[in-house]
């Protein structure tokens, strides 16, 4: 069985986050999506999560897409030991997700996750659908 892994806070799920399950999932056969903490997010976000983490890890739990839902660590020093828990043989990174290739290569070799392979997903509609680029008028007009 070859597992999976993304990770994100998924702060309401939309296509473009189901977009990014069904990418990661014909990468393997069985999907981890690690739920960013409360603690965590405006790491990341430069803002706090609208929704709780429980209500997020809810949220991706019942996505049928989603074989096992797990919460990301809280502090940033420990991630790659929470992702060297799960043995993924590929984690899936989004296509606007901060970590870089080369980074995360290094970093799984130090917890011994030196098979794992690395891929960058593509953007889901990424000329109506970016929202850091996106205006609320862009927006509306998308619906």
């Amino acid at each position: 069985m070859k597992k999976v892994m993304i990770f994100g806070t998924f702060d309401g799920l939309h296509p473009g986050h189901l977009d990014f399950f069904r990418q990661a999932k014909k990468l393997g056969d069985f999907l981890v999506v690690s739920v960013a903490r409360d603690k965590v997010v405006p790491d990341f976000k430069r803002k706090p999560a609208m929704f709780s983490e429980s209500e997020r890890f809810d949220l991706v739990s019942s996505c049928k897409l989603v074989d096992k839902a797990v919460f990301g660590d809280e502090s940033r020093n420990d991630f790659y030991k929470h992702v060297a828990s799960e043995k993924p043989d590929v984690i899936c990174l989004g296509y606007d997700q901060w970590a870089q290739e080369e980074d995360v290569r290094k970093n799984l070799d130090k917890v011994g996750l030196l098979k794992t392979q690395i891929f960058r997903l593509s953007p889901y509609k990424p000329q109506t659908h970016k929202s850091s680029k996106m205006k609320f008028g862009d927006w509306k007009k998308s619906l």
